[in-house]
């Protein structure tokens, strides 16, 4: 209640005729547009990464769509292989052990 209190009273300060003047850019105009150039920089740094995202982006896209199909097949050769008998085991749940 008492935070309510203090924002009430700084509210009715601030609609004092002493703050109520206007604003004006005359006195501030080099300010504002060195502040309208470093938004604008900064807005156009955020581009670098987006093109760099979507040429992948289309890169991968093009490369599956015209993707030629391989015909290399691969083969495994293990050397110093013999054959090994293997056996069926039992289901344990069965009580086939």
């Amino acid at each position: 209640m008492g935070s309510m209190v203090g924002l009430m009273i700084g509210l009715i300060t601030l609609m004092t005729p002493a703050f109520a003047r206007s604003i004006t850019f005359m006195e501030h105009g080099m300010t504002l547009w060195i502040f309208i150039i470093i938004g604008a920089f900064i807005a156009l740094l955020q581009l670098i990464p987006t093109v760099i995202v979507f040429f992948i982006f289309i890169g991968t896209i093009t490369g599956i769509a015209f993707k030629k199909e391989s015909k290399i097949e691969e083969k495994v050769v293990l050397l110093d292989t013999e054959p090994v008998e293997v056996r069926r085991q039992g289901n344990i749940m069965r009580g086939e052990i």
